[in-house]
Order: C-alpha cells, then sequence, then structure tokens
C-alpha cells in the first residue's frame, strides 16, 4: 500500500487546490477608529454556480489516529469549500486536482494548527482530518441546487502516517 509523504501547509504547495488562509502576506486595514486590524481577502469563496450561496457552518471534527487509511476522495463541483480551525491544533489536508480523479496526485499536508484551508471548486479532498483531540472549525460552504457533492472510493488506499 502506497503511503503519502506528509507536507507542511504552504501556500506555494498548496495552490492548485485552493487558498491557504492566513495572516502572514495578508492585506492589512485599520477599522474601528484604529482599534481593529482587518486582514481583507483572504480566500476566493466561489459559490454562486447554479444560484448557491454563501453559508456559514461549524464543523466538529472527531480526531483520527495515525496511521490512518485514506480509501475515499470528494469533491464539491459547484462551489468552493473553506475551513477555518477555531482551535489552534494542526490537521490534516489530503488534496488531488480537479478534474477525474488521479490516485497518482494525491498529496497530503499538515497545517500549522491556525491555518485555514479554502478548496477550489472541484478539488478532491478527503473529509476532515482533526489530530489529537475534537476540533472545531466554520466551514464557508455552498448551499443551492444541483448535485454539489461527488465521492469516489479508491481501487488502492493510501496511508497517512506523521513518522
Amino acid at each position: 500500500m502506497k503511503k503519502l509523504t506528509i507536507e507542511p501547509l504552504t501556500r506555494a504547495a498548496f495552490e492548485p487546490f485552493g487558498d491557504v488562509i492566513e495572516l502572514d502576506g495578508a492585506k492589512q486595514i485599520p477599522i474601528n477608529l484604529g482599534t481593529t486590524i482587518r486582514f481583507h481577502d483572504l480566500a476566493r469563496i466561489d459559490v454562486e454556480d447554479e444560484g448557491g450561496r454563501a453559508i456559514v457552518n461549524l464543523f466538529r471534527g472527531q480526531p483520527r489516529d495515525l496511521p490512518f487509511e485514506v480509501s475515499m476522495m470528494e469533491r464539491h463541483p459547484l462551489g468552493s469549500q473553506a475551513f477555518l480551525p477555531l482551535n489552534d491544533r494542526p490537521y490534516l489536508v489530503v488534496v488531488a486536482p480537479a478534474g477525474e480523479l488521479d490516485p497518482s496526485q494525491i498529496r497530503a499536508f499538515v497545517t500549522r494548527g491556525w491555518q485555514g484551508v479554502n478548496y477550489a471548486k472541484g478539488v478532491w479532498h478527503h473529509p476532515l482530518l482533526s489530530l489529537d483531540q475534537v476540533s472545531d472549525f466554520i466551514v464557508v460552504d455552498r448551499s443551492g441546487g444541483g448535485r454539489n457533492l461527488d465521492e469516489v472510493s479508491l481501487a488502492e488506499p493510501v496511508w497517512l502516517d506523521l513518522g
């Protein structure tokens, strides 16, 4: 069984799959009479296909034990999906490029805990992979008509392990 190398999550490495949501390098705008800094336009939210609209959810992820077998992937063909962690805990992100799923192109990333991700429309990804403890995420997602979830089982699962 193939073992994935888990890479650190960086904007450059994740760019083919969407956005890394972090404050480093973000445009900063002072607001509220100078008492607040707005970190502006952190992700490209893309949910309007077929009359979709943006919704905000809270996902509570149960911790996954490593090593972990990745046996399926999913995608949302009509909209992006952004995950913003509420806890400063690393979690794993497993992705593959949009289009026909090519298992040889699956990549795995570990976040620095406070980093969020925005999966671009159609990008394959594994469902939420919290580590160590129950973790909460604000998720900006799509609601509306049309089919916005495709799931595929992998013919040959791949393994994730930090060691």
